[in-house]
């Protein structure tokens, strides 16, 4: 299986660079993530939970980088065991380039599976990892932009209610919770 694809990033390169290599932010972006902890150089311990089809597994994964010209790209090795279901491992290369609207990020990932996983058939493997990585540019890309927009919305310096404050309900706490009041 093959995989390509870009995203446009309305952040700088150096911001979607360290986000890439968090495993924290990682983790919260990788669909069915349970693990992703460092575990030595450039080495990573990964546990996801993943169906393909009829098929669903925990895979227990290690995930190595290589190539690493900062902040621009890195390829990545993978390797996972989900038992029974089977067996996937690959390699990607990431690249990212500074453009008008932010940041490119380019990927191409090429991926073998087998055991029961092989059995489903590539094209439902292949649109299962397309919605995959879907899902994670989407969540990184939200992650990501979330410091940005947090720090945007924080009291300003001179103590007054920031644009957050400012659309909450100005009687919120006054109105009491229905779910404790009887009728």
């Amino acid at each position: 299986m093959e995989l390509k694809g870009e995203q446009i990033l309305a952040l700088p390169r150096e911001q979607v660079w360290a986000a890439l290599n968090d495993p924290a932010v990682l983790k919260q972006c990788v669909p069915g993530c349970d693990t992703f902890e460092p575990e030595g150089d450039n080495a990573y311990k990964v546990v996801m939970t993943a169906s393909v089809g009829p098929v669903k597994a925990r895979f227990n994964g290690a995930l190595t980088l290589s190539d690493i010209e900062p902040p621009v790209s890195y390829k990545l090795a993978f390797t996972g065991s989900g038992g029974a279901a089977g067996f996937g491992k690959g390699s990607a290369q990431v690249a990212l380039a500074e453009v008008d609207a932010g940041t490119s990020l380019t990927y191409s990932v090429q991926a073998q599976v087998g055991g029961k996983l092989a059995q489903v058939g590539a094209r439902l493997i292949d649109g299962v990892a397309k919605k995959m990585a879907d899902e994670f540019f989407t969540r990184f890309s939200k992650v990501v932009a979330a410091p940005a927009e947090s720090d945007a919305h924080a009291s300003n310096p001179d103590g007054t209610a920031s644009e957050a404050s400012a659309d909450a309900p100005a009687d919120a706490a006054a109105k009491p919770s229905r779910w404790w009041s009887r009728s």
